[in-house]
């Protein structure tokens, strides 16, 4: 089955194109201005060099969050679009459970700069299972909790943490697209109705009119 993922979460996004749970392509996106108006033009351009149509995609998947909170809504807003299209099920994969699969380990802690001081983390077994839940929270409490147990530290960038990270195995994967394809396949597949965003932190807009 030929899998389309991608992710726009963030500064540095990304889109792959898998064949079952191996990656034919994956792509590292760049667009100072905003992922809306590239997106379907280097999918367009990635489906053309391999001799696929859109129509062919068995699944599409993107990143679901936490990340920029428009990011989220342009991959997700895209590959909804075009499951309903061409009626494919799509599957919304969490960043960070795509960080841990490109670990090694048999426990990999995932964690994003969310800024403000805080990170998004949350901790995985080998096989995805959540062994500690995703939170938004200061860096230094969030390691101190961590499971009394070798970790392996996983992330897109992983410089704004490096002098506080315990020795051990440290890993940095920018593009996750390929990851979310993988992590698609093991997922209950949906409808896109069905689909929501992960953003695990509630938005400036939303904590303003709660208050």
């Amino acid at each position: 089955m030929l899998i389309l993922s991608l992710d726009t979460t963030a500064h540095f996004g990304s889109l792959a194109l898998l064949e079952d749970a191996a990656v034919l392509e994956e792509v590292l996106l760049h667009s100072p201005e905003g992922f809306g108006p590239v997106l379907f033009g280097q999918i367009e351009a990635l489906l053309r060099r391999h001799g696929v149509r859109a129509s062919e995609i068995g699944l599409f998947a993107a990143a679901a969050g936490p990340g920029s909170f428009t990011g989220v809504r342009i991959g997700l807003t895209a590959v909804k679009g075009l499951a309903e299209a061409f009626s494919r099920p799509v599957v919304g994969v969490s960043n960070l459970m795509a960080l841990a699969e490109c670990g090694s380990l048999p426990f990999r802690a995932a964690l994003l700069d969310a800024r403000r001081g805080e990170i998004y983390g949350a901790v995985y077994d080998a096989d995805l299972n959540v062994v500690s839940a995703e939170v938004v929270m200061p860096f230094g409490p969030w390691v101190s909790g961590l499971p009394a147990r070798d970790v392996e530290f996983v992330s897109t960038d992983l410089g704004p943490f490096r002098a506080l990270l315990p020795p051990g195995v440290h890993t940095e994967r920018q593009a996750l697209a390929g990851a979310i394809g993988r992590v698609a396949l093991r997922m209950p597949r949906l409808d896109a109705a069905a689909v929501n965003a992960n953003y695990v932190r509630r938005s400036d807009a939303e904590l303003l009119w709660k208050e």
